[in-house]
């Protein structure tokens, strides 16, 4: 059976310290297996994409089960809605989100398009908030959509704020898998982009990240100058031009982004 425990050198190379609640840890690893594998899983499954002993996976299943946040009948189990107030919890109380939400708003509006925010996690840029026109439905780009922020334009304004040195070796350490076929992973090229787009105030990526579709963004700055999270439009390649955007979206992006800037402490 494997161990329970981590070893000293598992728990060092983590930074685990000794208020460190290694239970905790896993519990949360078995909530973000769900949302990793897209469907309900059997113990088993719970298992081997946490890597634990089947007794304690089974043990923490049953405690997410009498908390209600799993539901399941011993063989298949499942994330209940009651997850969704974990999210909520983090949306209320970020200051980003309360400021930035009636002004996407506005711009969602003026623009007849989807607005939508990001923040940058790991690798990734994690969307957590987003404003429509009435008049636009999409089950696309939501709250808590990531996509890699290598190739998104919203990733690479985030990725922008870091030093050449620190942006170089944060781009050798990811890997660059191609989303479609226009997707850019030759490391020195999305460097030299991310750079480029930073000293000209925003970003702008043409089919890279999802088939069919480009955007554009900007980067949300607070009181001091530290950019704290991106904003950007969307659109499909049928609908909207590379040049359309740039004229149409971003004064519109800009014009927010300068709004905010004194709200954001």
């Amino acid at each position: 059976m494997p161990k329970l425990k981590r070893t000293t050198d598992e728990r060092q190379a983590r930074g685990d310290g000794p208020e460190f609640i290694e239970s905790l840890d896993r519990g949360l690893r078995v909530i973000q297996a769900f949302a990793a594998d897209h469907r309900p899983m059997t113990l088993s499954d719970v298992a081997k994409a946490c890597d634990l002993p089947r007794a304690t996976a089974r043990r923490i299943l049953i405690t997410l089960q009498k908390t209600g946040f799993v539901s399941g009948d011993e063989r298949m189990f499942s994330l209940t809605p009651r997850v969704l107030a974990l999210a909520s919890a983090y949306l209320a109380s970020n200051q980003i989100v309360a400021v930035m939400q009636p002004l996407m708003d506005e711009v969602s509006t003026r623009a007849r398009e989807v607005c939508s925010l990001a923040i940058l996690d790991g690798d990734e840029a994690v969307f957590i908030a987003r404003a429509s026109p009435a008049r636009v439905f999409s089950a696309g780009i939501d709250v808590g959509y990531r996509l890699p922020a290598y190739c998104t334009s919203v990733g690479r304004i985030l990725l922008g704020r870091l030093s050449h040195a620190d942006l170089a070796a944060t781009i050798a350490a990811m890997t660059l898998t191609p989303q479609t076929p226009e997707t850019v992973t030759d490391r020195s090229t999305v460097v030299a982009t991310i750079i480029a787009d930073h000293e000209k105030g925003y970003s702008l990526v043409d089919r890279e990240a999802e088939p069919g579709f480009r955007s554009i963004s900007v980067p949300i700055r607070r009181y001091d100058g530290a950019i704290v999270a991106a904003a950007n439009i969307g659109a499909h390649v049928d609908r909207i031009a590379t040049g359309e955007m740039i004229e149409r979206f971003l004064p519109l992006l800009q014009e927010m982004a300068h709004a905010a800037k004194p709200l954001l402490m």
